[in-house]
Formats: structure tokens, sequence, C-alpha cells
């Protein structure tokens, strides 16, 4: 009988023990960078038993190194010789994951790894932490190419000088997430669109806390009004969505790619990129039709909208407080949703938004 890994603990700033081993039900957020994991993370971070936090950027180079050995015929034999079986391997880099995810931020019951491109290895993942499941988020690929270009995002492989390469880029990395999820199942991995999402918040938040065995708490809708308070959720600066994630959920990112397309791209999309089609969005429409915003994402937009000194003001206000603070600004994870409402009465949402 193969011996159960023993649970281990990590323990809060009260000495309040918290266990956790492989068998544990892990989160684990991923897509194509700038298609709102950002923002998915943030809002899950704001429910009071899950606790994501930053990039950890080790975990997806660790796996992506793990499955280059797996291809090469050459290499796999060197390891064997030196008698690094597989299941020596996967066990040490299980182990190594669990570690950087228990322990690289504050105690939660749930746990969450937000690394995009993780979800490149969905499948062994899914083997190794057998109770995990995983949210890929899935954007429009024309918004996320805009994204990357226009924010000067580097991604390895990714010609930000062309929108042609990098929506090929975006078509082929998609894909092999979405082949992943497929594989898993709808038990483990669920597909989760950016626009639906932003439209449609309490929706879809209410879909993916179902999907993961969490509670429902009004806090994930709120996520704006956690940053930055005591004792919270940290997100680094270093991220490039953290100047958007400090506004709620709105509509800016949306649809402002929609004039930055060149035309030879557009005359050439379904070749390009058929994971458009594929996945449900209409190649030809400049805007797409993604249907209406409930009426509280409507409201947020119109504020920003129309207090853009404030945000920009808050924006350098951020960066400021992450340079006086171990580069992070905080997301507040006890404090109930009414109390924070009431600190930020007067300036409507302290921080939010999207990625």
């Amino acid at each position: 009988m193969v011996p159960r890994d023993p649970v281990h603990y990590v323990h809060d700033s009260d000495n309040r023990a918290y266990p956790y081993d492989r068998d544990m039900p892990l989160i684990f957020i991923g897509g194509v960078p700038r298609s709102g994991t950002t923002l998915m993370r943030a809002m899950l971070d704001a429910h009071p038993e899950v606790r994501c936090g930053e990039e950890t950027r080790v975990i997806p180079r660790l796996l992506g190194m793990r499955t280059q050995w797996a291809k090469s015929d050459k290499e796999s034999k060197r390891l064997q010789e030196a008698g690094l079986s597989d299941s020596v391997i996967d066990s040490a880099l299980a182990a190594f994951i669990l570690e950087v995810i228990a322990k690289h931020g504050e105690p939660a019951p749930r746990l969450c790894n937000k690394d995009p491109f993780t979800l490149k290895s969905t499948v062994y993942l899914s083997q190794m932490f057998p109770n995990s499941k995983f949210l890929l988020l899935i954007r429009d690929g024309r918004a996320v190419v805009h994204s990357i270009i226009s924010r000067k995002v580097t991604i390895s492989g990714f010609d930000l000088k062309s929108y042609r390469q990098c929506l090929q880029k975006w078509n082929s990395g998609l894909e092999a997430m979405y082949v992943q999820c497929l594989r898993v199942g709808a038990g483990r991995c669920m597909p989760v669109y950016y626009e639906q999402l932003v439209l449609h918040p309490q929706e879809t938040m209410t879909s993916i806390l179902r999907f993961l065995d969490v509670p429902w708490d009004d806090s994930v809708l709120h996520h704006s009004e956690f940053i930055n308070k005591p004792g919270g959720i940290s997100l680094s600066r270093t991220e490039r969505s953290t100047d958007q994630v400090i506004k709620p959920i709105n509509l800016e990112a949306l649809t402002k790619w929609t004039h930055n397309f060149p035309a030879d791209v557009r005359r050439d999309i379904q070749s390009i990129a058929p994971m458009l089609e594929r996945l449900g969005y209409d190649p030809f429409a400049y805007p797409p039709n993604y249907g209406d915003a409930d009426q509280m994402v409507a409201q947020n937009t119109l504020h920003i909208r129309n207090n853009d000194d404030y945000w920009r003001r808050k924006s350098l206000q951020l960066h400021q407080e992450a340079k006086s603070s171990k580069n992070y600004v905080f997301f507040h994870k006890d404090a109930k949703p009414d109390e924070a409402r009431s600190t930020n009465a007067t300036r409507f949402h302290e921080f939010g938004g999207a990625r």
C-alpha cells in the first residue's frame, strides 16, 4: 500500500493552524496573460475563505522544465540513469509546488494559485493534486493581443511589433490550455469568459463558487473595497494589471481595442485565429456585441469616466504605497463588506477593477 502524504500545517498571526497536503482542494487560475486572470484572482481573494496572492512565476517555469524533460528521450534517459524516475520527480515537484502555494501568502481554508501558464499543465496538475479544480480564463483574442502590445507586456515568443504573430501565439497557447481543460472534464476545469465575468459578475461568480464548492459571499462582487487594508491580501506592483484592479468592475477594457486592429489581420482573422469562432466570438464584428452590462457594472463605469482625475491619483497613490510597504498593496480579508463600505462611503469604492 502506498503511504498517504503527510499533512503539514501553516499558522496565521493568531497561531491558528491550517492543514495542507496534496489531497486538499487547491484552485488553479490560468489562461493567456491579459485574459482576466488578475481580476479573477482578486475577486476570489476578496472571499474570506480563499487566498490566491500574487503570481509565483516559479511554478509555470518548473512545470515547463518537466514538460521539456518528458519530451526529450535523451534527457529522460539521463534522469533515469541517475535514479530520477518519473515518480521521484513528480513527488518532488508536487511537494515544491504545494509549499510555494501554502507559504507565499497568508493562511486560508482554501488556497489558490494564479500563474497564467500553469494551465498548460492542467492534466499533469490534476494527477498530482487529485482534488484540485481549474479556472481557465478566456477573453477575445483580439482584445488580449491589443492589451499585450499596447501595454508592452513581454511574453516569451510574442513579437510585440506584430498583431498577426501575437494573435497566432494567442490561438496556439489558448488552444493547448483549452484542450487540457476538456481532457480533465467539466467536473475539474471550468472555462470562464472574461466578458461575461465583467458584464454579469454576480451570475458568473455564483457559478464559479458553486463549481469550487465555496459558499457565496457578497465580498467577491466588491473586491475594490478590500484593497490596501491592514492584514489584507497582497497585490504585487510588478504585475501588469495592478493599475487596473484598483478600480471596481467596469467596462473600460471591453472594446477599446476595436479601432486599433490592422486591416490585413481583420481580413485574415479566420485563418490566423480559428479559436475565436470555436469559442463563440464573432471574428468580423468591430466592436463585438458581448451583451448588456448589469446595472452595478454600468454605474461603476460611469463613475470612473466622470472621475478620471480621482482614479489617476489613486493609481499614483497605489505605487507610492507599494514602494513604502514591501512593494505590495493589500486586499483586506477579514473585514466585513459593510464595514469596508462605510469606511469608503464618501469615496465610492476605494480601489478595484478589471483586467
